[in-house]
């Protein structure tokens, strides 16, 4: 197996290890010492002319903090642009099947790079993908080793801290792994730190369920070590380590649950997935109980403006700008920098359209996601919008529930007006750090003059949605910050994840439990919706309904969804079986747009369920094996 640590390891150090300079620093030392691991084999006998050796490094707290946090670095360019992977469900659109570097700019995030965020015919596409999280393995365990060996030589009074960071070190490595098998099932473990490519050239896959055992064992470590309360922004915790490992139990349940037929030498049982539910639901229950987190600003919804103003947006849109970071609701995120620190994230480049300092829009709901918002008025599903073109119909601006009528959206979720904006829907322009106003968003009028309510306006430029919709949630409404200087944490666990992860494994356990239906409740509030009617929760298949509509509208453009249809096995459900007409994905006008899963055979359905072991690390190994559906 080639897993291109040498590159890895250098793309870092070029980069200087991309911590965010808000609140981790590191050392250029520290890049030389992590440098090493990656050399050829004489060069580790040398002693550097300019900094201090690696023997000499690894003496202090401090010094195995700086490793550490070289190990955060390295970690988070693997998942803090997962809002690619919802592309895989129906409700995001990440522009273009493949994406790949653009111009020579690394936009995407190296790692992100080359794959394929399509609703279909994307199991094939995540070589880059997969190299890289096993780079992010290898920099954990480097972590690892060297804390563990200062450990048996450390003064008592520093052994807590130093156990600490194995911890957090450990939980990265269990955090990496887990988006391995979620992927690809079975996979080569790394228990150690690999310095040559020789060492894993003849390594073979490992069952998934002794990676998973090795994944709780991490994540267990973690929560035996680390503190309640993350001691940085950006650091991990207990309840982190709780939520990861109740996750993994989750989806482990899943897979018994529902099977998991394209892993090969995968049983499933009901039994088994029985007790990883219960599991589960016991670590949840232990967040959300035991160290006082909340909602963000206590999941009231917060005030909302009218149709067409954007003065006063609900406390769900602030939740995903940098106001939210440091909140309790984010279990657990990765930080960036901000404007001159070369380390900001790259929401507002993907998300927002060239009205906003001139980013490209990559990633736009999809049409269908506007029907799952409901009214505030009952709780329940509004009646289906209807798709008219204004420019051949002129009625439609006026017309009842008509997609391009602005009042067909009033009475909604305010999740919805915090997350998309519709025909006539205001955001704040941005150029060369400057606010430009207002700018309202019309679906195919591009940067041009217009009038409304008397006030000239011109309309947001944004062609990268094909949809009539384009997306609010994680674009800034404050000049200031250029496209790519957001300083947002990214959040890899938030409270309302687990409080709606709670619900699930209860449910399946034992069907619908009070305190679950009350957490669904919580999260539904922040929308300013009613509780869920009574025969929302009448038995087991009804509440799931309610969760899996809660998961969609709350985690939208977070990278969940195609990971619970695929754990789900809901592929099918949403899209059709195999050789079916497939399904349209059609704009506010009424025009299709793209047709997916027509005449779709069932191997393809069967290559999303599980990835592709890349073809060029089988070449150098010939002891890895490789999924049933793509032989």
């Amino acid at each position: 197996m080639h897993l291109q640590f040498n590159w890895v390891f250098k793309a870092a150090i070029m980069k200087k290890l991309k911590i965010t300079s808000r609140p981790f620093i590191i050392s250029a030392l520290a890049a030389i010492i992590i440098f090493q691991t990656s050399c050829r084999k004489e060069l580790l006998d040398q002693e550097p002319t300019t900094d201090l050796a690696a023997a000499q490094f690894w003496t202090t707290e401090a010094d195995a903090t700086t490793a550490l946090l070289g190990a955060y670095a390295s970690t988070r360019p693997l998942f803090d642009r997962d809002y690619y992977f919802d592309g895989h469900g129906e409700y995001t659109r990440v522009r273009s099947g493949t994406l790949s570097t653009v111009s020579g700019n690394l936009r995407l995030g190296d790692a992100y790079n080359n794959a394929n965020y399509n609703p279909s015919g994307y199991g094939a596409a995540f070589d880059k993908y997969y190299r890289y999280l096993y780079g992010g393995v290898n920099r954990a365990n480097y972590v690892i080793e060297n804390v563990n060996r200062m450990l048996t030589q450390a003064n008592p009074t520093s052994v807590p801290a130093l156990e600490a960071i194995v911890g957090e070190a450990r939980l990265l490595r269990g955090l990496v792994y887990f988006r391995l098998i979620s992927m690809w099932g079975d996979v080569p473990y790394l228990g150690k730190v690999i310095a040559e490519n020789a060492e894993v050239t003849d390594i073979a896959r490992l069952p998934i369920g002794q990676v998973k055992d090795s994944i709780m064992a991490d994540f267990t470590y973690a929560f035996e070590k680390l503190p309640a309360k993350a001691t940085q922004l950006g650091r991990a915790s207990k309840p982190a380590a709780l939520a990861l490992r109740g996750k993994m139990q989750l989806y482990w349940a899943s897979w018994n649950h529902f099977g998991w037929p394209e892993l090969e030498g995968f049983v499933a049982s009901e039994t088994t997935a029985n007790t990883a539910y219960k599991a589960a639901a016991d670590d949840f229950k232990k967040v959300i109980d035991d160290y006082g987190l909340t909602l963000y600003l206590n999941g009231v919804a917060g005030e909302i403006d009218g149709l067409g103003k954007a003065d006063k947006l609900p406390n769900y849109y602030h939740l995903f700008t940098p106001k939210a970071n440091g909140n309790s609701e984010m279990i657990m995120v990765f930080t960036h920098g901000g404007t001159g620190t070369s380390q900001g994230e790259e929401l507002m480049r993907d998300f927002a359209g060239r009205s906003h300092e001139g980013s490209q829009c990559w990633v736009a709901p999809r049409f269908e996601i506007a029907d799952r918002y409901q009214l505030i008025s009952t709780g329940d599903f509004a009646p289906k919008l209807i798709p008219m073109n204004p420019s051949s119909n002129p009625g439609a601006r006026t017309a009842l529930n008509s997609t391009v009528n602005p009042a067909s959206y009033a009475d909604r979720d305010y999740r919805m007006k915090s997350t998309i904006q519709w025909d006539y829907e205001m955001s704040i322009g941005m150029v060369s750090l400057q606010s430009t106003g207002f700018v309202p968003f019309i679906y195919q009028s591009w940067a041009v003059p217009v009038t409304i309510d008397g006030k000239a306006y011109t309309t947001y430029n944004t062609d990268g949605t094909n949809s009539g919709y384009v997306f609010r949630k994680f674009v800034r409404n404050y000049a200031g910050q250029g496209r790519s200087d957001g300083d947002f944490a990214w959040p890899v666990v938030r409270l309302a994840d687990v409080y709606l992860m709670y619900a699930e494994a209860t449910n399946q356990a034992m069907g619908p439990q009070a305190d679950a239906i009350e957490l669904v409740n919580k999260v539904r509030r922040r929308g300013n919706l009613p509780n869920l009617a009574p025969a929302k929760t009448a038995d087991k298949a009804t509440f799931f309904d309610a969760i899996e509509q809660e998961r969609i509208v709350e985690l939208i453009a977070e990278g969940h969804r195609g990971f619970d249809l695929r754990r789900w096995r809901a592929i099918e459900r949403v899209w059709g079986p195999p050789g079916s007409a497939g399904v349209w994905r059609i704009d506010t006008h009424g025009a299709n747009q793209t047709r997916y899963y027509q005449n779709t055979a069932d191997r393809e359905y069967q290559q999303n369920y599980i990835f592709k072991i890349p073809p060029g690390e089988r070449d150098r190994n010939p002891n890895l094996t490789q999924n049933i559906p793509h032989r």
